[in-house]
């Protein structure tokens, strides 16, 4: 293991570790998700402002606010890694005040509203918030079975494109029946399709890419999760790396993973879920690092969105996974 993966792997097992100290009544997968926020920007979690975003949270919502709900972590993670928390709330409240004119408030709302707010001006909060709307009721109108409040993220960050509305919208259609076919979970690969089609490329090699990734890690013994795992497969088949070095990446960290705390046997943390950290920890090392300042998707800039997405998917579904384990 090169220098650079092996000190982003055990910063994140650190921020894992320092996650717990915070945030102790959470399940182990929404550790896992907070770290991923915090290691995906190079930084280590500092319990005392992860407290004050924590309390901050707390003090300016209701216990049943979807700010409070099982999303709660995550968002503060991201309140913690800003460079001015309290400000950066403001803008996501702002931004989720607009979306929720026009959507049910659910768990992934709070979620989208972040990730706009962070991602562009002020003055486009707005226009964005429109367009997430329409790009939602056109993904309902072709899968009304499918689609619900988790596809709000994802609609948010096509929102951001500077692509059209029509090619968005085609590009998801046929990435979705040209894989579901492979997949038993249509609602993953309508996930996994939106990452796709926010990256460039011809619709059929993209899908080409994810296919040939998770057959080559098939082959070689490592089943890649077909939940909301998917959509992490799809960042990485984007990323410049050639899919025999992605694999080989991908299996020394999950190897380097399986042997430490919280990760082994009994750990609750399931092969498929390791896996999943391992690619999101293993895209550093293919996306190269950059900061996207505006809404424009080309080259290294569509791949940080789809990341973002990706995420935003892991996150929710971790957080989801952990409340039901809790509940059951």
């Amino acid at each position: 293991m090169n220098e650079q993966t092996r000190l982003c792997c055990e910063l994140f097992i650190e921020n894992k570790e320092r996650i717990k100290l915070v945030f102790g009544w959470d399940g182990g997968l929404v550790h896992l998700a907070c770290a991923g926020i915090y290691t995906a920007k190079d930084k280590r979690v500092d319990e005392g402002t992860l407290q004050f975003c924590k309390d901050l949270l707390n003090q300016k919502f209701g216990v049943f606010s979807n700010f409070r709900s099982t999303a709660r972590s995550p968002i503060a993670s991201m309140l913690a890694v800003s460079a001015n928390p309290e400000q950066t709330l403001g803008h996501g409240l702002e931004v989720y005040e607009l979306l929720k004119k026009d959507f049910w408030g659910s768990v992934y709302l709070p979620l989208a509203a972040m990730v706009i707010a962070q991602m562009i001006e002020q003055n486009e909060y707005g226009r964005v918030a429109a367009r997430t709307r329409l790009l939602y009721e056109r993904m309902k109108s072709a899968h009304p079975f499918l689609t619900s409040g988790e596809d709000s993220a994802f609609c948010a960050l096509m929102a951001l494109s500077n692509q059209s509305d029509d090619n968005l919208i085609r590009d998801v259609e046929v990435c979705y029946h040209t894989l579901k076919p492979y997949f038993f979970s249509g609602n993953a690969v309508q996930s996994l399709s939106h990452v796709l089609a926010l990256c460039e490329g011809q619709t059929e090699e993209k899908c080409e890419r994810t296919m040939t990734l998770f057959n080559k890690l098939k082959a070689v013994g490592y089943k890649y999760g077909t939940e909301y795992e998917l959509p992490t497969l799809g960042v990485l088949a984007m990323t410049d790396g050639d899919s025999d070095e992605i694999i080989a990446k991908l299996i020394e960290i999950d190897g380097w993973l399986s042997a430490q705390k919280g990760f082994g046997f009994f750990s609750g943390v399931t092969g498929k879920q390791r896996l999943m950290y391992a690619g999101i920890l293993a895209q550093k090392d293919f996306i190269q690092n950059g900061a996207m300042q505006t809404a424009a998707l080309n080259g290294t800039v569509s791949l940080l969105v789809a990341q973002q997405a990706a995420m935003c998917a892991a996150v929710a579904g971790s957080a989801a996974a952990a409340s039901a384990a809790n509940h059951g």
